[in-house]
């Protein structure tokens, strides 16, 4: 196509209508009549015309120009999704939603083949990577089943656009049941992938297949929650809980079991029951109970029978570890008013891993609030220590507290706490306990609920705890490393704010600890096999408010374990902690250790090597942090389902301090079917953030058409434009044309 186009200087064609009119003018102003003829006149003002208009000619700038139209290459990208989510027969027809891609790419066959005639067509399809597949004749070469364990539909999109790089696209076609599942470092989220898309100007064109209520259709049961403690006595009842979501069985009975660990690698069924859902979807619960037998650390496995027709059974089970304790310290706290003190000496309790503590307050005021099987926990080697606070002796109905007494007699510990009615003031002195106590007490000190205090049954504070010497040497008293230290540290406690008063002992009774001359505040002794304390305090809680509560936990922990006789334990403990013992593929999993004392101090100074054993029995070493008295550690490569434990072994000084053993497990997970659900909303919203549309698989073919047809986009004009008043045959005409007037005018004699 050719055109003939003017720019006049300045963009005015007025100025070169003036200037060339101008320059007409002047022709008036030539050689005279005398002195040049007819013909010599017309040649002159011929040739000045002439240049003239070249003049003119030159200030239009006329130029002619040459335009050729062509259409670029480009390339469009389908990209389909094989993951395993894909089998799921929820498509029209009953069809699972990779026969449903299939046939949908099959139909747009004969267009696909058509747009290859003018462009290049790229054929992908993705799990976790992309793959990229043949075509021919507009026909992909898809594998028979779709297979892929993750969807990564992020990743994929960026995996496209870095294969296509310096390509031109018309766009890409996403044909998926849009949900992403994928893990780090694969799960880059789709809308990312979508706004660089956008910002490359190549429309994302989306085909969602699938349902989103998932498996629902396709009948499945999967265990979806686990609850048990982490540790357990032995002999002690396991309470054992969780939830089972149930969908295609209804009125169906389903056996539910718990499988422990009886030997490696062996798991036996120890607990079951049959669960029936009523309704499609229901969450049921489950709770279940074992007695372990023996000590150790143990698998245990709540799983639901798998039932004919599932998709998938991988969800049918949860398992977690359990530590069995040898040798643990039951005890019993029964406490009559709400105080701060019962409060922290359970916490500082709770957080020993071998004493279990079983709380319970009776309120006077509230007859419901006594447990109908107290009678039950005074029964000889139920509990190795009792712990009794402010709590009425009426309270005890029947043979309760001679029973008490009895345990006491065969080997259990007893504590008793200062407070309003404990001791005298309780009516302890009238009950089988005043022969059990440390302390003398007689009628007269009886003291009733509803009275007021007396002042002579108890001491105001503040009163400031001191070991006795012969205390200082006790197990219970001994809360820092040398005799100075700690005399040092117990000058330093926070004084009680007030005690019982205790106005005789019982014969061979000793005082632990005493505020001052005359005001025994601790004392101890024997009755039958078992040990007795007397407490006058009701506040060490102010120990732990005021910074001590290392203080604190140690004096507790050592006054149990002297109740129960433990004292004369001197094995050090090496522990491992886990946050959690179930662990998703690639999850990384965190734990501590630590070495304590034989009183539960930790060993400031130990060293520390550790190892994972992986589920193949491979060994690898991990790196220790140290963080104050405890070391830390993580391990990231779990992407082995199976079994791992972790292993500690501490020294001191050269010298072995022992080993600990966690075990910890990476459960299978089938990510893709555990919740098969579909997302077209995220494919809608991919789409149209990558400058495209979803839309409905049966439109493929009309896409791909238009596709192939509006390609108005993709054509480039090129012009070529040739001018004539720039070149050296014009300068040399108009030169030529002004040489010519010049030697005419000589030759004449008008020069």
């Amino acid at each position: 196509m050719f055109r003939l186009s003017f720019y006049p200087v300045f963009d005015s064609y007025l100025l070169v209508a003036l200037v060339a009119l101008l320059l007409m003018g002047l022709l008036w102003f030539g050689p005279s009549r005398e002195r040049t003829s007819r013909r010599q006149r017309t040649m002159l003002v011929l040739l000045r015309a002439a240049v003239i208009a070249l003049a003119a000619l030159a200030m239009l700038r006329p130029t002619l120009i040459y335009t050729r139209t062509t259409k670029q290459a480009a390339t469009l990208v389908v990209l389909a999704d094989q993951s395993r989510s894909m089998s799921v027969p929820d498509a029209v027809g009953g069809k699972t939603r990779w026969q449903a891609l299939r046939d949908t790419l099959g139909d747009a066959a004969d267009e696909l083949d058509n747009l290859t005639r003018e462009f290049e067509l790229k054929a992908y399809t993705f799990d976790d990577e992309v793959h990229e597949v043949d075509v021919e004749q507009g026909r992909l070469d898809l594998p028979e089943q779709p297979e892929g364990r993750q969807t990564a539909i992020g990743a994929s999109l960026e995996d496209v656009l870095r294969r296509e790089a310096g390509k031109r696209l018309l766009g890409v076609v996403l044909l998926s049941d849009g949900a992403q599942r994928a893990y780090a470092p694969r799960d880059l989220p789709p809308r990312t992938a979508a706004v660089r898309l956008k910002h490359l100007g190549y429309p994302l064109f989306t085909f969602p297949l699938g349902q989103s209520r998932g498996l629902g259709d396709a009948r499945d049961v999967a265990v979806k929650d686990l609850i048990v403690n982490s540790s357990v006595f032995v002999k002690n009842e396991l309470g054992i809980s969780g939830q089972v979501r149930v969908d295609g069985y209804v009125d169906v009975d389903i056996p539910v079991r718990v499988l422990f660990e009886t030997a490696p690698g062996k798991m036996e069924v120890v607990a079951q029951e049959k669960i029936k859902a009523d309704a499609d979807g229901r969450l049921l619960p489950v709770r279940l109970g074992y007695v372990p037998q023996t000590s150790g650390e143990f698998k245990l496995t709540l799983e639901a029978v798998g039932q004919p027709g599932e998709l998938v059974t991988t969800n049918n089970e949860l398992s977690t570890f359990v530590n069995v304790l040898k040798g643990g310290l039951n005890v019993l706290y029964l406490e009559g008013a709400l105080r701060v003190e019962q409060k922290f000496i359970r916490r500082t309790l709770d957080s020993s891993p071998d004493i279990k503590v079983d709380y319970v307050r009776i309120d006077p005021r509230d007859p419901q609030s006594r447990p109908p099987d107290l009678a039950e926990r005074f029964t000889p080697g139920k509990y190795d220590v009792y712990i009794i606070g402010d709590l009425d002796s009426t309270t005890f109905e029947g043979r309760e507290l001679a029973d008490l007494a009895e345990c006491v007699n065969r080997g259990a510990g007893l504590i008793m706490l200062g407070g309003f009615q404990t001791f005298g003031p309780g009516g302890y002195g009238n009950t089988p306990l005043a022969k059990v106590l440390p302390v003398g007490m007689d009628r007269l000190e009886r003291q009733r609920p509803d009275e007021p205090v007396r002042g002579d049954l108890h001491w105001p504070g503040p009163l400031q705890m001191r070991p006795t010497p012969l205390g200082m040497m006790h197990f219970t008293m001994t809360l820092a490393g040398s005799r100075r230290e700690n005399s040092s540290l117990w000058a330093k406690l926070p004084p009680l704010e007030g005690a019982n008063r205790f106005h005789d002992l019982a014969p061979g009774a000793i005082v632990l600890a005493e505020s001052g001359e005359d005001k025994p505040l601790l004392v101890a002794h024997n009755f039958g096999d078992g040990r007795v304390v007397a407490f006058a305090g009701d506040s060490t809680w102010r120990w732990q408010m005021h910074g001590y509560e290392s203080a604190h936990k140690r004096f507790w922990r050592q006054m149990i374990l002297w109740l129960a006789r433990k004292d004369q334990t001197r094995d050090r403990r090496v522990w491992i902690s886990l946050i959690q013992r179930r662990f998703a593929p690639l999850q990384r999993v965190e734990f501590a250790a630590g070495a304590n004392s034989p009183t539960g101090d930790p060993i400031a100074d130990a060293e520390y090597k550790a190892v994972v054993v992986m589920p193949d029995g491979t060994r690898q070493p991990l790196s220790l942090v140290r963080e104050n008295e405890r070391m830390s550690g993580s391990f990231r490569d779990t992407r082995t389902a199976g079994d791992y434990s972790i292993e500690i072994t501490a020294t001191r000084q050269g010298q072995p301090l022992g080993t600990a053993r966690a075990r910890f497990l990476v459960y299978r997970q089938d990510l893709e079917l555990d919740n098969a659900s579909a997302n077209a909303a995220t494919l809608e919203s991919i789409a149209r953030i990558g400058g495209g549309k979803a839309l409905a698989p049966e439109q493929l073919p009309e896409l791909i058409r238009r596709l192939t047809e509006e390609t108005e986009h993709l054509e480039v004009r090129q012009e070529t434009k040739k001018t004539f008043w720039d070149t050296w045959a014009f300068f040399l005409t108009v030169v030529g044309l002004l040489g010519l007037e010049w030697y005419l005018r000589k030759r004449w004699g008008l020069v």
